[in-house]
């Protein structure tokens, strides 16, 4: 879940590192706020857009099981991790 989290977190922060670079080809300095100004909130809006669809891509796309759960248990002194058996 963390992974998935920072994946989010990621696209949500790409609109912001790719306008930075923009500024830095157009030598300007990305550190001075007022070439951030007008800007902030279509940046925003955009990670935002991107982070919300790609939560909805990872949910439409997941796999889904629809066997029983077999939790973990030990079989001849093994550990054998929990799986789902999607035998019918």
């Amino acid at each position: 879940m963390l992974r998935t989290l920072i994946e989010e977190f990621l696209l949500f922060v790409l609109p912001f590192c790719l306008f930075a670079g923009y500024l830095v080809i157009r030598r300007r300095n990305p550190f001075d706020v007022e070439h951030w100004s007008g800007h902030l909130f279509w940046l925003s809006v955009v990670g935002l857009v991107l982070g919300i669809s790609a939560f909805i891509y990872a949910g439409i796309v997941a796999p889904r099981h629809t066997g029983a759960f077999v939790p973990p248990h030990v079989e001849g002194g093994q550990l054998v991790p929990g799986q789902f058996n999607d035998k019918p």
